[in-house]
């Protein structure tokens, strides 16, 4: 059923809802996972075309990403880590589409009105873009 799992995570204890929720889900169906965090700031935003340096937060998220990929292999888990680059929908959007993922495990935040109106969330742009499966948790604080 599921084969491959795509995890988005931002860098923060809220992390813990998704993984919590879907390490027995994985355990129970096989499927190896995919740790995803899309750094956002100025410096990945511009990092390719202005041939930027690595910015302190980029690489805080590699090593953040690297502490999770092992705590789950430790765990048994078959489990790989991307730090993408840009905008975070078009860059998990990007990622489920390459790797063939057969669903999409990510929290939310909740409603932060203004900035959804105007933007929209990164969960809504991504179940509306993608043809497998998205599972949204509520992040607990």
């Amino acid at each position: 059923m599921y084969k491959t799992i795509l995890i988005p995570v931002e860098n923060r204890e809220t992390d813990e809802t998704i993984l919590a929720h879907i390490r027995p889900f994985a355990r129970l169906t096989g499927a190896s996972l995919i740790l995803m965090h899309v750094a956002d700031g100025w410096v990945a935003r511009n990092y390719e075309q202005l041939e930027l340096s690595e910015s302190e937060e980029m690489r805080e998220d590699h090593r953040y990403l690297e502490t999770v990929e092992r705590e789950l292999r430790d765990e048994g888990f078959v489990v790989s880590s991307v730090l993408a680059l840009g905008e975070p929908s078009r860059e998990i959007v990007k990622l489920a589409n390459e790797r063939n993922v057969d669903l999409i495990a990510m929290s939310t935040h909740g409603h932060r009105f203004i900035s959804d109106l105007l933007y929209g969330s990164t969960a809504d742009k991504v179940r509306h873009l993608v043809n497998v499966p998205v599972l949204l948790l509520k992040a607990q604080h």
